[in-house]
């Protein structure tokens, strides 16, 4: 095995397993909080392994063999070198200590032009504010109209279960969509069967690592959110997160950071609730928002380090 493979495969493994543990948050953090008491980790692994494994091979053969849904087409493939495998080692150290960072904007940073970076901030800026305001109008309905943690009704348990898998799972399936290119960047851009058979391995096994893990360190920023164990909340939350994402998703191919748009999803709807049950929430709701937008900056810190360091230090200095 040559160098240069050599860093493909040490990135790509970092990229897979980290951009999974640091981004199921988003998409299985309150599917995984709702139901981690009622269904084993494998029944979870299961349904979602089927759903990875469609999306990437779905994408795959839509696409001609390239996993990232045409999200890359901006940033055409490179010979990885190693500081491009500094990134996901960075994500890799950032989501151990429970830090929710952009993992666009941290693994993509490594490969993209400064003029893709602007464009993909922009965009996730605006899918912030977007994904804020939405949440926050429309939690402001609801809780006019439901108590979220209020028991559910006996015949009503099933259908809200069923709402709530389902809708995680289309959900799941939009983010990877979108989010594969993070860990598809590493690799060519046509893949073979067998190429595709190992990274599906990969992908399951680290899937496995996580749930087992019951969501690792990054999923306490669910759990510390108000009602988010409860399978109403966590149905209207996956629903809502899935209809922006994918507004965003076919808007155009500009990657864009997912967990920016999750973040401040969960800020509008603190936000709304605070509102709705008295200023004295407010007190404990702005110090969450604040930590977490903290956190979201020191991910966004160390992706534009690595971009002036490989764009600016490393590439002209011919290392």
């Amino acid at each position: 095995m040559d160098q240069l493979t050599l860093w493909m495969v040490v990135g790509f493994i970092f990229a897979a397993y980290a951009v999974i543990a640091n981004d199921s948050v988003q998409t299985l953090g309150t599917w995984i909080a709702s139901n981690n008491e009622k269904f084993h980790w494998t029944t979870m692994w299961a349904a979602a392994s089927s759903v990875l494994l469609f999306a990437i091979w779905y994408g795959w053969y839509t696409y001609g063999g390239d996993i990232s849904y045409g999200r890359l087409n901006k940033i055409p493939f490179q010979e990885v070198q190693w500081y491009h495998a500094l990134a996901p080692a960075v994500l890799l150290a950032l989501t151990r200590v429970g830090v929710p960072v952009s993992t666009s904007f941290l693994v993509l940073s490594a490969f993209a032009s400064t003029f893709v970076l602007e464009k993909m901030l922009m965009k996730s800026m605006m899918g912030y504010a977007v994904a804020a305001v939405a949440a926050y109008v429309i939690w402001i309905v609801v809780s006019r109209l439901l108590d979220e943690a209020k028991p559910v009704k006996d015949n009503h348990k099933v259908m809200w279960r069923v709402a709530q898998w389902v809708t995680t799972g289309f959900l799941w399936w939009t983010w990877l969509s979108h989010d594969m290119a993070n860990i598809a960047v590493f690799l060519p851009r046509q893949l073979d069967v067998s190429l595709m058979i190992m990274i599906s391995v990969v992908f399951v096994g680290g899937l496995g690592i996580m749930l087992k893990s019951g969501g690792g360190k990054i999923q306490q920023i669910v759990l510390e959110k108000h009602n988010t164990r409860y399978v109403r909340s966590a149905t209207i939350i996956d629903l809502v997160y899935f209809v922006i994402l994918y507004f965003f998703k076919e808007l155009n191919d500009i990657p864009m950071s997912t967990t920016w748009v999750f973040v401040g999803l969960l800020c509008g709807r603190e936000l709304a609730i605070a509102s709705f049950t008295g200023k004295q929430k407010f007190k404990t709701v702005f110090p969450l928002i604040g930590r977490d937008f903290f956190k979201m900056m020191i991910g966004l810190g160390a992706s534009l380090g690595i971009v002036l360091l490989i764009h600016y230090v490393l590439v002209p200095n011919g290392f």
